[in-house]
């Protein structure tokens, strides 16, 4: 069973697809988007001063920080096109078996040299907390630029999501997984580098375990991170991230006929003081 896949012509989610992200926890689709789309999603991104400004830094616990900016909905510029795209919220549907819908996205910047690590963690570790009441969440990790094991490259390892919800605690600025309990699945669930090409995608689960390194490189790793909740699991309680709201997903092709390059009218970017899983770093602070 396969866990790579090629974006082409006609492209659809399929069965294979579905069970090969049921057995590892994950499925990569290389082409997602290409050169064109990704040339937009980086102008759409990178010209947004409000996102900017929106954003924050991290501390890893050691010498690296890395910044992010989280926002509710995905809206109507080149990057929310991207994110409603069927290629990419339809296959999660498909992935997912229901009904599915935007909880948030982030976009992750490691820059060159700087670049912080991120601890051993399941994405539910954190949702949990959030009223969740299941794992029938996933994200999508889509690269801008590419991503390798030199820059801080995703790690995951493989059917840990199998394993069930691990306790989480706080490592520096962020919160990871209980590590005694990361070593003991170690011994049985092999560990993949995702090495991705600008316009390559993950889909993984909300219980996999994956980390990244520092990026000690001399290229940054930029990445958009849309997270998607089934509707059948809308939070017990309002909180930080949104309650369901239907999610209006487009073709596919939408993306290269849109020219709204940014448009932040409803995108609701959010305060990390809400967020009592994630430590902000002050300006005066060092990592």
């Amino acid at each position: 069973m396969k866990t790579e896949y090629e974006y082409g012509p006609g492209f659809q989610a399929t069965d294979d697809m579905r069970s090969a992200f049921e057995e590892f926890g994950y499925i990569i689709i290389r082409g997602i988007l290409d050169s064109e789309e990704i040339t937009k999603l980086r102008r759409s991104i990178e010209d947004n001063e409000e996102l900017m400004k929106n954003s924050f830094e991290l501390s890893d616990g050691e010498e690296g920080k890395s910044r992010a900016c989280v926002w509710s909905h995905p809206g109507n510029d080149v990057a929310g096109l991207v994110v409603r795209s069927q290629k990419v919220a339809g296959t999660c549907e498909k992935l997912m078996g229901g009904e599915v819908y935007h909880y948030h996205s982030k976009l992750m910047m490691k820059e060159a040299r700087t670049g912080g690590k991120f601890v051993w963690h399941q994405d539910y570790g954190y949702w949990y907390k959030n009223g969740c009441l299941t794992p029938d969440l996933m994200s999508v990790m889509i690269a801008i630029d590419k991503c390798e094991k030199a820059n801080g490259c995703l790690q995951v390892l493989e059917k840990s999501h199998k394993r069930g919800r691990i306790e989480h605690l706080r490592v520096g600025g962020q919160t990871g997984a209980d590590i005694e309990r990361v070593e003991f699945i170690k011994k049985i669930c092999s560990l993949k580098y995702v090495e991705l090409q600008p316009g390559d995608a993950l889909f993984f689960h909300s219980n996999l375990l994956h980390n990244s390194s520092a990026n000690t490189s001399d290229d940054r790793r930029w990445v958009l991170i849309p997270a998607y909740n089934r509707r059948s699991n809308n939070p017990a309680f309002e909180h930080h991230h949104p309650q369901y709201t239907k999610l209006d997903i487009v073709p596919d092709d939408a993306v290269k006929s849109c020219t709204t390059y940014v448009d932040n009218i409803g995108k609701e970017y959010m305060d990390p003081d809400t967020d009592k899983t994630i430590v902000k770093l002050n300006p005066d602070q060092q990592p």
